[in-house]
Parts: C-alpha cells; sequence; structure tokens
C-alpha cells in the first residue's frame, strides 16, 4: 500500500518516510485520544484535486473539540501542507490521511498534559472494497456487534479508540467470508457499514439512515444525497431502517471516501434485487464518477486543485 511512498508531514515538517515515529507510551495509542480523517485527491480533467477538502477539515476540527484537542495549526497550514506534500510524492490521485492526536506525556485518563501531535500521510489507494465491487456488488453480513450510542461515544467525531467497534465487526465479517458488515445500533436498527454509510433502494425512491441512528455524518453521505436529488430522485435522510428491510431492498449500497458508492449483492446471504448493481445505485454511481472525472460548474467548490 505505501510503496513508493518517501514523505509525510509531521508537525510542522516533511519528514523520511521510515524516520515518521512516535513514542511507545503516546496517549493515543494507550486510550485512543485521536481524530482523524480520510480524504481523496483524484485525477479530474483539470488535473488533481481534492475532493470536499474543507468539509472534512470542518470535521476534523469539529471532532477534535469535542476531545479537548487543539490543533496546534491552522486550517491552511494544514492545506497548503496536504498540497505540497501530493506534489512532493508526485501524485495525480491519493488517499489522505490528516490526524491529531495525544502524544507522548504522563500516562492516565486525563490527558491535557501531553501534547497534541498532528501528521498528515498521502499514498496510492483504488477501490477499498475491489474494483470488482464497484460493478458487482459485495456480500455482506449483519454484524453481532452494535454501534455505540451518542450518548457513550459521540458518533459525530471521527475518532481513533471508537473505530475498535468497526474493527471487530469487519474482522467478523472477514472471518466467516464476507466482504464487508452491516452494524446495527442499540434499539437493533441499521446504522451504517464498519467505515461507511449505507443507502436502500425501494420503489425508486432512495432511503439512508438518519443522523439520529447512531452514525457517522458521512461526507460522502452528502454528496451521493445531493447528487441524487439533483438525478430527479426522493431521497429520505432520516430514515429509520429496520434489519428486516435490508433483505426485502430493491437495492442497497454503501457510500464513503474509501468505498465511494459500492453496490451490495447480498446481506446474510439474501440476494438483494437481482443480485448485483442496481438501475438506481448505476445511475447515482455513474454521476458520482462523472462529477470526480469531469467537475461540473456547479459542483465546483467541492474541489480543491493541487
Amino acid at each position: 500500500m505505501f510503496e513508493g511512498v518517501d514523505q509525510l508531514w509531521q508537525d510542522g515538517e516533511f519528514v523520511d518516510f521510515e524516520d515518521a515515529q512516535v513514542h511507545v507510551l503516546t496517549h493515543a495509542l494507550h486510550y485512543g485520544t485521536g481524530v482523524f480523517e480520510g480524504v481523496r485527491c483524484y485525477d479530474t480533467a483539470e488535473g488533481p484535486a481534492i475532493f470536499r477538502w474543507e468539509e472534512h477539515l470542518d470535521r476534523l476540527y469539529e471532532s477534535a473539540k469535542i476531545y479537548d484537542i487543539e490543533i496546534p495549526f491552522e486550517r491552511s497550514e494544514l492545506t497548503e501542507a496536504t498540497v505540497e506534500l501530493i506534489q512532493r510524492e508526485g501524485l495525480e490521485s491519493c488517499y489522505i490521511r490528516p490526524i491529531a492526536f495525544y502524544g507522548y506525556g504522563p500516562l492516565g485518563l486525563n490527558p491535557k498534559q501531553s501534547p497534541v501531535e498532528t501528521a498528515i500521510a498521502v499514498w496510492p489507494w483504488g477501490a477499498y472494497l475491489g474494483e470488482d465491487a464497484l460493478e458487482n456488488g459485495v456480500d455482506v453480513a449483519v454484524s453481532s456487534w452494535r454501534k455505540y450510542g451518542s450518548d457513550e461515544i459521540p458518533t459525530n467525531a471521527k475518532t481513533t479508540g471508537a473505530y475498535v467497534n468497526s474493527v471487530l465487526a469487519s474482522l467478523e465479517a472477514r472471518g466467516n467470508d464476507y466482504t464487508e458488515a452491516i452494524v446495527l445500533n442499540e434499539e437493533g436498527n441499521v446504522a451504517e457499514g464498519p467505515g461507511e454509510n449505507i443507502f436502500l433502494v425501494r420503489d425508486g425512491e432512495i432511503f439512508t439512515t438518519g443522523l439520529s441512528e447512531s452514525i457517522l455524518d458521512g461526507i460522502t453521505r452528502r454528496t451521493v444525497i445531493e447528487l441524487a436529488r439533483d438525478l430527479g430522485y426522493t431521497v429520505h435522510e432520516h430514515e429509520t431502517i429496520s434489519r428486516g428491510e435490508l433483505y426485502t431492498a430493491d437495492e442497497l449500497f454503501f457510500s464513503g471516501t474509501a468505498a465511494e458508492v459500492t453496490p451490495i449483492a447480498t446481506v446474510d446471504d439474501n440476494q438483494i434485487g437481482s443480485g448485483t448493481k442496481g438501475p438506481v445505485t448505476d445511475d447515482v454511481q455513474t454521476k458520482f464518477f462523472d462529477v470526480l472525472e469531469n467537475p461540473p460548474a456547479e459542483y465546483a467548490d467541492w474541489f480543491l486543485s493541487i
């Protein structure tokens, strides 16, 4: 994955990839006290451009605020560092990982005596769930692990420690020969995938679980909602979806920075629709990738040119 990556940005400096290190007593390593983002840079017809960078920065700083992490760099500094890093690496498309976390200091639950460390890495990354998945869909299973409630861990923050929940769900799914999982919330309703939001298609209309269902406010989710409405679809974005509704859906698909727009072929071995990419999913996915390849003027503010 990281082959050919020469540098990353760490605490204000560009450092060689192999020299980027943190102390073994880093607070975030022991307690999960870090926030991060996953962002993509696409090779558009206008040249390399970061997709929805400002929205990702918004979420990074909002996540940090919840955990009282004062990122010691301005937004403009992170932007400049990211653009320069992509240019230094000579990448036309890539995945971008900004992260801020409590570093080496006194161990204990209170992190405030530990310094905040910040880093940005970029690397080439293709389709997260596989190129074939974009066309033929993925086989998924409902996980036995539940998504935590927002009164336990803030679900609107992208926090390192909270992703152990996603890791468990993903490990369980892959251990049982499924590509990905779907996680239910504490009420037993559909939340999302381990690293994706989920959409359901029924009678030509699109439904997605609402923010109150213990989901992350996905930036690709917002993108899909807007693009689908621009295509003329009715989108219900505040839905409660039961597990049973998954099995009877006409179509299902994931959305996410990594997953992009990936159809779901089966859930718990139940075929969804035709068992491959459905027409609504195809329409939305095609629009999504068309916008990324040739950004129209109406979506120009979604892109930061490199």
